[in-house]
Protein backbone atom coordinates (compact mmCIF):
# COMPACT_ATOMS: atom_id res chain seq x y z
CA UNK A 1 0.00 0.00 0.00
CA UNK A 2 1.47 3.56 -1.13
CA UNK A 3 2.20 5.74 2.10
CA UNK A 4 0.73 9.33 1.79
CA UNK A 5 3.23 11.71 2.30
CA UNK A 6 2.34 13.96 5.51
CA UNK A 7 3.20 17.59 4.65
CA UNK A 8 3.66 17.82 0.79
CA UNK A 9 0.78 18.19 -1.52
CA UNK A 10 0.74 17.89 -5.50
CA UNK A 11 4.75 18.24 -5.23
CA UNK A 12 4.24 21.22 -3.06
CA UNK A 13 5.81 21.27 0.32
CA UNK A 14 4.49 22.88 3.48
CA UNK A 15 7.05 21.87 5.94
CA UNK A 16 8.05 26.10 6.84
CA UNK A 17 4.10 27.23 6.60
CA UNK A 18 3.34 24.15 8.81
CA UNK A 19 6.49 24.84 11.45
CA UNK A 20 4.72 28.87 11.70
CA UNK A 21 1.22 27.97 11.86
CA UNK A 22 1.86 24.84 14.78
CA UNK A 23 3.88 27.46 16.63
CA UNK A 24 0.50 29.54 16.99
CA UNK A 25 -0.90 26.27 18.48
CA UNK A 26 1.45 26.19 21.57
CA UNK A 27 0.84 29.84 22.06
CA UNK A 28 -2.93 29.60 22.36
CA UNK A 29 -2.07 26.46 24.38
CA UNK A 30 0.23 29.08 26.75
CA UNK A 31 -3.33 31.57 26.99
CA UNK A 32 -5.85 28.65 28.13
CA UNK A 33 -3.57 27.45 31.10
CA UNK A 34 -1.73 30.00 32.12
CA UNK A 35 -6.06 30.99 32.77
CA UNK A 36 -6.92 28.30 34.31
CA UNK A 37 -5.35 28.50 37.79
CA UNK A 38 -6.58 32.18 37.71
CA UNK A 39 -10.09 31.37 38.74
CA UNK A 40 -8.61 30.20 42.21
CA UNK A 41 -6.18 33.39 41.81
CA UNK A 42 -8.74 36.01 40.91
CA UNK A 43 -11.05 33.92 43.72
CA UNK A 44 -8.78 34.90 46.38
CA UNK A 45 -7.81 38.86 44.88
CA UNK A 46 -11.25 40.30 45.14
CA UNK A 47 -12.90 37.92 47.62
CA UNK A 48 -15.63 36.08 45.60
CA UNK A 49 -16.94 32.88 45.46
CA UNK A 50 -15.63 30.11 43.26
CA UNK A 51 -18.98 30.52 40.82
CA UNK A 52 -17.81 34.00 40.41
CA UNK A 53 -14.07 33.52 39.98
CA UNK A 54 -15.27 30.86 37.06
CA UNK A 55 -16.49 34.00 35.24
CA UNK A 56 -13.10 33.83 34.00
CA UNK A 57 -13.93 30.81 32.15
CA UNK A 58 -17.23 32.45 31.07
CA UNK A 59 -15.07 35.20 29.37
CA UNK A 60 -12.68 33.30 27.99
CA UNK A 61 -14.98 30.44 26.20
CA UNK A 62 -17.52 33.14 25.26
CA UNK A 63 -15.07 35.14 23.48
CA UNK A 64 -14.48 31.70 21.53
CA UNK A 65 -17.99 31.42 20.54
CA UNK A 66 -18.92 34.94 19.25
CA UNK A 67 -15.91 35.21 17.06
CA UNK A 68 -16.00 31.95 15.25
CA UNK A 69 -18.57 32.76 12.91
CA UNK A 70 -17.39 36.21 11.67
CA UNK A 71 -14.13 34.27 11.58
CA UNK A 72 -14.99 32.11 9.48
CA UNK A 73 -16.65 34.26 7.24
CA UNK A 74 -13.40 36.46 7.48
CA UNK A 75 -11.08 33.85 6.55
CA UNK A 76 -13.80 32.94 3.67
CA UNK A 77 -13.59 36.42 1.97
CA UNK A 78 -9.74 37.11 2.74
CA UNK A 79 -7.43 34.03 3.57
CA UNK A 80 -6.04 31.88 6.31
CA UNK A 81 -3.31 33.59 6.80
CA UNK A 82 -5.26 36.99 7.07
CA UNK A 83 -7.65 35.30 9.69
CA UNK A 84 -4.12 34.15 11.94
CA UNK A 85 -2.95 37.81 11.56
CA UNK A 86 -6.30 39.37 12.79
CA UNK A 87 -6.03 36.80 15.66
CA UNK A 88 -2.88 37.44 16.48
CA UNK A 89 -3.67 41.15 16.80
CA UNK A 90 -6.10 40.78 18.80
CA UNK A 91 -4.50 38.62 21.33
CA UNK A 92 -1.68 40.80 21.89
CA UNK A 93 -4.42 43.74 22.43
CA UNK A 94 -6.01 41.96 24.80
CA UNK A 95 -3.11 40.24 26.52
CA UNK A 96 -2.34 44.36 26.77
CA UNK A 97 -5.27 45.03 28.09
CA UNK A 98 -4.53 43.85 31.40
CA UNK A 99 -2.12 46.82 32.56
CA UNK A 100 -5.30 49.40 32.03
CA UNK A 101 -7.25 46.61 34.02
CA UNK A 102 -5.23 46.53 36.79
CA UNK A 103 -5.15 50.33 37.21
CA UNK A 104 -8.89 50.45 37.70
CA UNK A 105 -8.66 47.56 40.45
CA UNK A 106 -11.91 46.02 39.85
CA UNK A 107 -12.42 42.25 38.32
CA UNK A 108 -14.56 43.08 35.67
CA UNK A 109 -11.89 44.86 33.20
CA UNK A 110 -10.14 41.75 33.54
CA UNK A 111 -12.84 39.62 32.31
CA UNK A 112 -13.44 41.96 29.04
CA UNK A 113 -9.53 41.86 28.50
CA UNK A 114 -10.00 37.90 28.26
CA UNK A 115 -13.00 38.07 26.29
CA UNK A 116 -11.34 40.16 23.67
CA UNK A 117 -8.13 38.35 24.00
CA UNK A 118 -9.90 34.90 23.28
CA UNK A 119 -11.85 36.82 20.45
CA UNK A 120 -8.06 36.40 19.09
CA UNK A 121 -7.71 32.80 19.63
CA UNK A 122 -11.20 32.15 18.14
CA UNK A 123 -9.52 33.51 15.03
CA UNK A 124 -6.45 31.64 15.30
CA UNK A 125 -8.04 28.23 15.61
CA UNK A 126 -11.02 28.90 13.04
CA UNK A 127 -7.59 29.60 10.69
CA UNK A 128 -4.94 27.58 11.95
CA UNK A 129 -6.73 24.17 12.27
CA UNK A 130 -8.46 23.92 9.03
CA UNK A 131 -5.38 25.03 7.15
CA UNK A 132 -3.25 22.38 8.74
CA UNK A 133 -5.89 20.17 7.24
CA UNK A 134 -4.96 21.27 4.07
CA UNK A 135 -1.11 21.05 4.61
CA UNK A 136 -0.97 17.59 2.47
CA UNK A 137 -3.40 14.60 1.49
CA UNK A 138 -6.62 14.47 2.96
CA UNK A 139 -5.71 10.75 4.10
CA UNK A 140 -3.56 12.07 6.30
CA UNK A 141 -5.19 14.88 7.60
CA UNK A 142 -6.01 13.58 10.95
CA UNK A 143 -2.63 12.50 11.72
CA UNK A 144 -1.50 16.14 10.62
CA UNK A 145 -3.88 17.82 12.91
CA UNK A 146 -2.48 15.82 15.78
CA UNK A 147 0.90 16.50 15.22
CA UNK A 148 0.45 19.98 15.19
CA UNK A 149 -1.68 19.63 18.39
CA UNK A 150 0.64 17.94 19.88
CA UNK A 151 2.76 21.18 20.49
CA UNK A 152 -0.41 23.01 22.00
CA UNK A 153 -0.15 21.11 25.47
CA UNK A 154 3.78 22.43 25.34
CA UNK A 155 2.37 26.16 25.04
CA UNK A 156 0.08 25.01 27.89
CA UNK A 157 2.39 23.13 29.95
CA UNK A 158 4.64 26.64 29.78
CA UNK A 159 1.52 28.33 30.96
CA UNK A 160 0.75 26.58 33.88
CA UNK A 161 4.37 26.59 35.01
CA UNK A 162 4.57 30.94 34.32
CA UNK A 163 1.34 30.48 36.56
CA UNK A 164 2.80 28.37 39.39
CA UNK A 165 6.13 29.84 39.78
CA UNK A 166 5.57 33.83 38.66
CA UNK A 167 1.67 34.41 40.14
CA UNK A 168 0.73 31.82 42.36
CA UNK A 169 3.71 31.28 44.25
CA UNK A 170 4.03 35.22 44.51
CA UNK A 171 0.78 36.67 45.70
CA UNK A 172 0.20 37.65 49.19
CA UNK A 173 0.26 34.11 51.42
CA UNK A 174 -2.78 35.16 53.04
CA UNK A 175 -5.58 33.10 52.67
CA UNK A 176 -9.20 33.17 51.77
CA UNK A 177 -10.48 33.42 55.66
CA UNK A 178 -7.48 36.26 56.53
CA UNK A 179 -8.58 38.26 53.71
CA UNK A 180 -11.87 38.55 54.36
CA UNK A 181 -10.89 40.06 57.61
CA UNK A 182 -9.30 42.58 56.56
CA UNK A 183 -10.51 46.44 56.62
CA UNK A 184 -11.47 48.13 53.03
CA UNK A 185 -8.34 50.31 53.06
CA UNK A 186 -6.01 46.50 53.99
CA UNK A 187 -7.80 44.46 50.93
CA UNK A 188 -7.19 47.62 48.58
CA UNK A 189 -3.38 47.38 49.16
CA UNK A 190 -3.02 43.80 49.44
CA UNK A 191 -5.01 43.44 45.90
CA UNK A 192 -3.39 45.68 44.34
CA UNK A 193 -0.08 44.45 45.24
CA UNK A 194 -1.53 40.97 43.92
CA UNK A 195 -3.00 42.29 40.25
CA UNK A 196 0.95 43.66 39.91
CA UNK A 197 1.87 40.18 40.18
CA UNK A 198 -0.68 38.73 38.01
CA UNK A 199 -0.17 40.90 34.97
CA UNK A 200 3.08 40.86 34.57
CA UNK A 201 2.83 37.38 32.28
CA UNK A 202 0.24 38.44 30.33
CA UNK A 203 1.99 41.76 29.61
CA UNK A 204 5.07 40.05 28.06
CA UNK A 205 3.39 37.54 26.56
CA UNK A 206 1.38 40.47 24.73
CA UNK A 207 4.93 41.39 23.67
CA UNK A 208 5.99 38.21 22.16
CA UNK A 209 2.47 37.51 19.66
CA UNK A 210 3.12 40.81 18.75
CA UNK A 211 6.89 40.02 17.47
CA UNK A 212 4.97 36.49 16.36
CA UNK A 213 2.86 38.62 13.97
CA UNK A 214 5.52 40.66 12.33
CA UNK A 215 7.04 37.61 11.44
CA UNK A 216 4.03 35.62 9.73
CA UNK A 217 3.39 39.08 8.39
CA UNK A 218 6.53 39.30 6.39
CA UNK A 219 6.95 35.78 5.34
CA UNK A 220 5.57 34.13 1.82
CA UNK A 221 2.39 31.38 3.11
CA UNK A 222 0.61 29.32 0.31
CA UNK A 223 -2.55 30.59 -0.78
CA UNK A 224 -5.59 28.13 -0.17
CA UNK A 225 -7.30 26.73 -2.94
CA UNK A 226 -10.43 27.95 -2.80
CA UNK A 227 -13.33 27.66 -5.60
CA UNK A 228 -14.83 30.91 -4.58
CA UNK A 229 -14.69 33.34 -2.24
CA UNK A 230 -18.42 34.20 -2.11
CA UNK A 231 -20.20 33.73 1.64
CA UNK A 232 -22.98 31.70 1.27
CA UNK A 233 -23.88 31.28 5.20
CA UNK A 234 -27.32 29.58 5.19
CA UNK A 235 -26.95 27.44 2.35
CA UNK A 236 -23.54 26.47 3.27
CA UNK A 237 -24.55 25.86 7.17
CA UNK A 238 -27.75 23.88 5.98
CA UNK A 239 -25.33 21.62 4.35
CA UNK A 240 -22.62 20.92 6.59
CA UNK A 241 -25.55 20.55 9.23
CA UNK A 242 -27.35 17.58 7.33
CA UNK A 243 -24.43 15.62 7.69
CA UNK A 244 -24.63 13.14 10.93
CA UNK A 245 -20.67 13.24 11.45
CA UNK A 246 -20.31 16.89 11.33
CA UNK A 247 -23.17 17.41 13.74
CA UNK A 248 -22.60 15.06 15.94
CA UNK A 249 -19.29 16.07 16.05
CA UNK A 250 -19.77 19.52 17.02
CA UNK A 251 -22.24 18.32 20.04
CA UNK A 252 -18.76 16.10 21.30
CA UNK A 253 -16.38 18.73 21.01
CA UNK A 254 -18.86 20.39 23.07
CA UNK A 255 -18.67 18.83 25.81
CA UNK A 256 -14.44 17.26 25.31
CA UNK A 257 -13.69 21.06 25.71
CA UNK A 258 -15.92 20.97 28.88
CA UNK A 259 -14.39 17.99 30.14
CA UNK A 260 -10.85 18.93 29.51
CA UNK A 261 -11.79 23.00 31.49
CA UNK A 262 -13.41 21.51 34.29
CA UNK A 263 -10.32 18.87 34.86
CA UNK A 264 -7.95 21.41 34.45
CA UNK A 265 -9.75 24.24 36.27
CA UNK A 266 -10.94 22.22 39.42
CA UNK A 267 -8.04 20.04 40.22
CA UNK A 268 -6.68 23.53 41.87
CA UNK A 269 -9.87 23.23 44.06
CA UNK A 270 -9.77 19.52 44.29
CA UNK A 271 -6.41 19.41 45.65
CA UNK A 272 -6.60 22.55 48.10
CA UNK A 273 -9.07 20.49 49.89
CA UNK A 274 -7.00 17.22 49.66
CA UNK A 275 -3.90 19.04 51.31
CA UNK A 276 -5.70 20.94 53.74
CA UNK A 277 -7.58 18.53 54.87
CA UNK A 278 -3.73 16.79 55.56
CA UNK A 279 -2.55 19.88 57.59
CA UNK A 280 -1.47 22.09 54.70
CA UNK A 281 -2.06 25.66 54.40
CA UNK A 282 -3.97 26.52 51.57
CA UNK A 283 -1.43 28.46 49.75
CA UNK A 284 1.38 25.26 49.89
CA UNK A 285 -2.26 23.12 48.82
CA UNK A 286 -2.67 25.80 45.74
CA UNK A 287 1.17 25.14 44.77
CA UNK A 288 1.06 21.97 45.01
CA UNK A 289 -2.10 21.14 43.34
CA UNK A 290 -0.78 23.41 40.62
CA UNK A 291 2.43 20.74 40.55
CA UNK A 292 -0.25 17.65 39.99
CA UNK A 293 -1.80 19.85 36.80
CA UNK A 294 1.28 20.64 35.70
CA UNK A 295 2.14 16.40 35.59
CA UNK A 296 -1.22 16.06 33.84
CA UNK A 297 -0.31 18.54 31.08
CA UNK A 298 3.18 16.86 31.01
CA UNK A 299 1.05 13.24 30.26
CA UNK A 300 -1.42 15.02 28.24
CA UNK A 301 1.77 15.89 26.26
CA UNK A 302 3.32 12.74 25.72
CA UNK A 303 -0.07 10.41 25.50
CA UNK A 304 -0.65 13.18 22.14
CA UNK A 305 2.37 11.87 20.39
CA UNK A 306 1.85 8.62 21.62
CA UNK A 307 -1.48 8.49 20.37
CA UNK A 308 -0.75 10.28 17.03
CA UNK A 309 1.65 7.53 16.46
CA UNK A 310 -1.38 4.89 17.08
CA UNK A 311 -3.42 6.71 14.60
CA UNK A 312 -1.67 4.92 11.90
CA UNK A 313 -3.11 2.07 12.82
CA UNK A 314 -5.89 2.53 14.57
CA UNK A 315 -9.18 3.71 13.25
CA UNK A 316 -9.38 7.11 14.56
CA UNK A 317 -12.87 6.72 15.68
CA UNK A 318 -11.80 3.42 17.67
CA UNK A 319 -9.32 5.06 20.41
CA UNK A 320 -11.62 7.63 20.70
CA UNK A 321 -13.96 5.33 22.36
CA UNK A 322 -11.17 3.46 23.90
CA UNK A 323 -9.79 6.67 25.74
CA UNK A 324 -13.63 8.45 26.30
CA UNK A 325 -14.04 4.95 28.30
CA UNK A 326 -11.36 4.70 30.30
CA UNK A 327 -11.25 8.69 31.20
CA UNK A 328 -14.18 7.92 32.18
CA UNK A 329 -13.39 4.81 34.38
CA UNK A 330 -10.28 7.20 36.22
CA UNK A 331 -12.99 10.08 37.15
CA UNK A 332 -15.67 7.51 38.49
CA UNK A 333 -11.95 7.11 40.86
CA UNK A 334 -11.73 10.71 41.45
CA UNK A 335 -15.34 10.89 42.81
CA UNK A 336 -15.32 8.30 45.09
CA UNK A 337 -11.54 8.21 46.47
CA UNK A 338 -11.05 11.02 49.05
CA UNK A 339 -7.70 10.65 49.33
CA UNK A 340 -4.35 10.99 46.85
CA UNK A 341 -5.89 8.33 44.99
CA UNK A 342 -8.57 10.59 43.77
CA UNK A 343 -5.52 12.94 42.64
CA UNK A 344 -3.92 10.73 40.48
CA UNK A 345 -7.56 9.64 38.80
CA UNK A 346 -7.44 13.19 38.29
CA UNK A 347 -4.37 13.49 36.81
CA UNK A 348 -4.61 10.26 34.65
CA UNK A 349 -7.75 11.70 33.04
CA UNK A 350 -5.19 14.37 30.91
CA UNK A 351 -3.45 10.60 29.13
CA UNK A 352 -7.12 9.77 27.94
CA UNK A 353 -8.37 13.77 26.49
CA UNK A 354 -5.09 14.06 24.30
CA UNK A 355 -5.83 12.54 21.45
CA UNK A 356 -10.05 14.21 21.09
CA UNK A 357 -10.34 17.30 20.07
CA UNK A 358 -7.84 16.83 16.71
CA UNK A 359 -9.67 13.92 16.58
CA UNK A 360 -12.92 15.23 16.44
CA UNK A 361 -12.42 17.88 14.56
CA UNK A 362 -10.16 15.80 12.04
CA UNK A 363 -13.33 13.30 11.44
CA UNK A 364 -15.81 16.31 11.36
CA UNK A 365 -14.84 17.72 8.94
CA UNK A 366 -13.72 15.49 6.45
CA UNK A 367 -14.46 15.66 3.33
CA UNK A 368 -16.11 19.19 3.69
CA UNK A 369 -13.50 20.39 1.36
CA UNK A 370 -14.11 24.32 1.11
CA UNK A 371 -16.87 24.17 3.55
CA UNK A 372 -14.04 23.35 6.43
CA UNK A 373 -14.36 26.99 6.97
CA UNK A 374 -17.42 27.41 7.98
CA UNK A 375 -17.21 23.43 9.45
CA UNK A 376 -14.03 24.89 11.80
CA UNK A 377 -16.16 27.43 12.65
CA UNK A 378 -19.26 25.31 14.28
CA UNK A 379 -16.34 23.37 16.21
CA UNK A 380 -14.49 26.45 17.00
CA UNK A 381 -18.68 27.72 18.79
CA UNK A 382 -18.28 24.40 20.41
CA UNK A 383 -15.89 25.77 22.93
CA UNK A 384 -18.78 27.23 24.73
CA UNK A 385 -18.59 23.85 26.42
CA UNK A 386 -15.91 25.48 28.16
CA UNK A 387 -17.66 28.66 28.83
CA UNK A 388 -21.11 26.81 29.60
CA UNK A 389 -19.98 23.78 31.75
CA UNK A 390 -17.61 24.78 34.50
CA UNK A 391 -19.65 27.41 36.39
CA UNK A 392 -22.03 24.89 37.14
CA UNK A 393 -19.04 22.36 38.70
CA UNK A 394 -18.10 25.29 40.20
CA UNK A 395 -22.04 26.11 41.72
CA UNK A 396 -21.57 22.58 42.90
CA UNK A 397 -18.41 23.27 44.87
CA UNK A 398 -19.47 26.33 46.25
CA UNK A 399 -22.26 23.93 48.45
CA UNK A 400 -19.13 22.63 50.61
CA UNK A 401 -20.83 18.98 51.07
CA UNK A 402 -23.58 17.27 49.43
CA UNK A 403 -25.23 13.57 50.23
CA UNK A 404 -22.28 13.66 53.33
CA UNK A 405 -19.35 13.79 50.60
CA UNK A 406 -16.96 16.95 49.86
CA UNK A 407 -18.76 18.87 46.88
CA UNK A 408 -15.81 19.03 44.95
CA UNK A 409 -15.46 15.53 44.28
CA UNK A 410 -19.44 14.92 43.43
CA UNK A 411 -18.85 17.59 40.80
CA UNK A 412 -16.77 15.70 39.07
CA UNK A 413 -20.51 13.55 38.03
CA UNK A 414 -20.22 16.81 35.04
CA UNK A 415 -16.99 15.69 33.47
CA UNK A 416 -17.67 11.80 33.94
CA UNK A 417 -21.21 12.60 31.37
CA UNK A 418 -18.73 14.39 29.43
CA UNK A 419 -16.89 11.35 28.95
CA UNK A 420 -20.01 9.38 27.83
CA UNK A 421 -21.03 12.18 25.35
CA UNK A 422 -17.46 11.94 23.56
CA UNK A 423 -17.04 7.75 23.43
CA UNK A 424 -20.49 7.36 22.07
CA UNK A 425 -19.31 9.59 19.38
CA UNK A 426 -16.48 7.63 19.21
CA UNK A 427 -18.68 3.93 19.09
CA UNK A 428 -20.63 5.89 16.15
CA UNK A 429 -17.66 7.02 13.90
CA UNK A 430 -15.20 3.92 14.82
CA UNK A 431 -15.43 2.20 11.15
CA UNK A 432 -14.63 5.78 9.29
CA UNK A 433 -11.51 6.08 8.08
CA UNK A 434 -9.11 9.05 8.47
Amino acid sequence: MEKKSLLSKDGVSYLVPFILITACFALWGFANDITNPMVKAFSKIFRTSVTDGALVQVAFYGGYFAMALPAAMFIRKFSYKAGILLGLALYAFGALLFYPAKMTGAYYPFLLAYFILTCGLSFLETSANPYILSMGPEETATRRLNLAQSFNPMGSLLGMYVAMTFIQARLNPLDTAGRKALTDAEFAAVRDSDLSILIGPYLLIGLVIFAMFLLIRFTKMPTSHDQSHTINLVPTLKRIFSIPRYREGVVAQFFYIGVQIMCWTFIIQYGTRLFMSQGMDEKAAEVLSQKYNILAMVIFCFSRFICTFLLRYLNPGKLLLILAVAGGAFTVGTILFRNILGMYCLVATSGCMSLMFPTIYGIALEGLGDDAKFGAAGLIMAILGGSVLPPLQAAIIDRGELFGMPAVNLSFVLPLICFAVVALYGFRTRELKA
